[in-house]
């Protein structure tokens, strides 16, 4: 199968990005002449590059300078939330070690841009492989993640070839920022549920020209994607999943499951179960939560943080899972954004926002990459019963956060899953 290349390519859209800034200048030089200012428009694509001012970065220094951190009751660990003796070696690092300067030149290797779907500056990366029969593939991230999960598959995907893979197997990856998430625009009206979400990615890829692509994610990534399939099914080739929700299948019983998988089912649940009240919190008020989070750093590190120790793969150590990099990356992105409370609106959202269009089957084919340490379990009879399943991994190793965690076991399920689809 081949696919149709972007109606823009990075050359023309590198150009057309220096011809707005020329064009900047020459007004500017002949203010006097004319007032007439080129400005870009609204509907274009165009390129986008990461630099945070730096009066932000000197407020966040001096911000973690004053943090006021809460006593801790002794022997507790994190029982009650985030360590304390964890979270101020990390604020230690955030002050001291952490260059974000780095961080950007190293994201800033990738092509970014920007553009206008349905009213909104939606930010994301379109890495183009140079295979130009490769197929089109959404990355969709989720919360409290963002783009720069998916920073260590984009060479893969793309130049297979560079990294121990077959050129058949290329990629065109498009890594949106999602609505209230990083560099995208904030909504500023309420409605953006996953339904939603769905459709603005859908509205990206159109405008990007791909007609029809394939869709992975994660977390609110996954949820969003089955809307996608869903509304969308046209323009979807495969739905690959790290995160696999579905309830029972019509007509089947607990007893049809096989015992071994209701036993992680249960599993998964007890862990979870005193990991959930971040739901309700940012379910139901997450503008009072954004107060806290968005004015204070370290309470910012504190709430993210605890969800990377207690959703991945790391036997009590965050740092066997993500280095202090990667965490701090993420976190800092939220704050020099200021995002966490428009992110977390997703979750008031999903239960306040009916579906206009509810999603049934799924017949999309589906692939399923399913990590130990993900926050719940599936089986896959029910999974069966809401998607059109074609491939099942059980992994050895990782967590919830997939890309992150384990970006080669990840990298290897996508490309397995969408060769018979190409």
């Amino acid at each position: 199968m081949s696919f149709p290349l972007a109606r823009l390519n990075r050359p023309t859209l590198l150009m057309a990005g220096l011809v707005i800034a020329l064009s900047a200048g020459c007004a500017a030089d002949t203010a006097e002449e004319t007032d007439t200012v080129a400005t870009p428009d609204a509907e274009a694509i165009r390129p986008f590059t990461i630099e945070v001012a730096d009066d932000v970065l000197t407020d966040l220094e001096d911000r973690l300078a004053r943090g006021r951190l809460p006593e801790q009751i002794p022997g507790t660990g994190w029982d009650q939330g985030t360590n304390r003796a964890y979270l101020e070696e990390l604020l230690a690092y955030w002050q001291d070690g952490f260059d974000w300067r780095a961080q950007e030149r190293r994201l800033n290797e990738f092509d970014h841009f920007k553009t206008d779907v349905d009213g909104l500056d939606v930010h994301f990366i379109h890495q183009r492989s140079a295979n130009e029969n490769a197929v089109p593939l959404l990355l969709v991230h989720g919360w409290p993640g963002s783009f720069v999960e998916f920073a260590d598959l984009i060479g893969p995907l793309t130049d297979p070839t560079a990294h121990g893979g077959d050129a058949a197997d290329a990629f065109h990856v498009v890594i949106p920022s999602l609505p209230g998430y990083g560099f995208s625009g904030k909504p500023d009206e309420t409605g953006y549920n996953p339904e939603r979400m769905a459709d603005v990615l859908a509205g990206l890829m159109e405008k990007l020209g791909y007609d029809r692509y394939g869709a992975q994610g994660g977390d609110w990534g996954a949820i969003i994607n089955r809307s996608l399939a869903g509304n969308y099914s046209d323009r979807l080739i495969g739905l690959h999943t790290n995160f696999m929700i579905s309830g029972p299948a019509g007509g089947t019983s607990n007893a049809d499951v096989p015992a071994e998988e209701m036993d992680l089912r249960r599993e998964h649940a007890a862990a979870f179960a005193d990991g959930r009240g971040y739901q309700a919190i940012q379910g139901t008020k997450p503008q009072t939560l954004g107060y806290g989070l968005n004015d204070s750093p370290t309470g910012l590190a504190a709430w993210i943080v605890e969800k990377f120790h207690g959703w991945s793969d790391n036997d009590g150590n965050v740092e066997s899972a993500f280095t202090k990099d990667e965490i701090l990356t993420n976190i800092t992105l939220y704050w020099v954004t200021q995002t966490i409370t428009s992110s977390s609106r997703l979750y008031y959202e999903s239960g306040n926002t009916p579906a206009t269009r509810p999603v049934g089957y799924i017949d999309v084919p589906t692939g399923v990459a399913v990590f130990p340490k993900e926050i719940l379990f599936t089986p896959r009879l029910w999974a069966e019963g809401g998607f059109n399943i074609v491939r099942w991994t059980m992994m050895p190793r990782g967590g919830h956060f997939a890309a992150l965690e384990e970006p080669e076991l990840l990298v290897d399920d996508v490309r397995a899953f969408f060769r018979d689809l190409r």
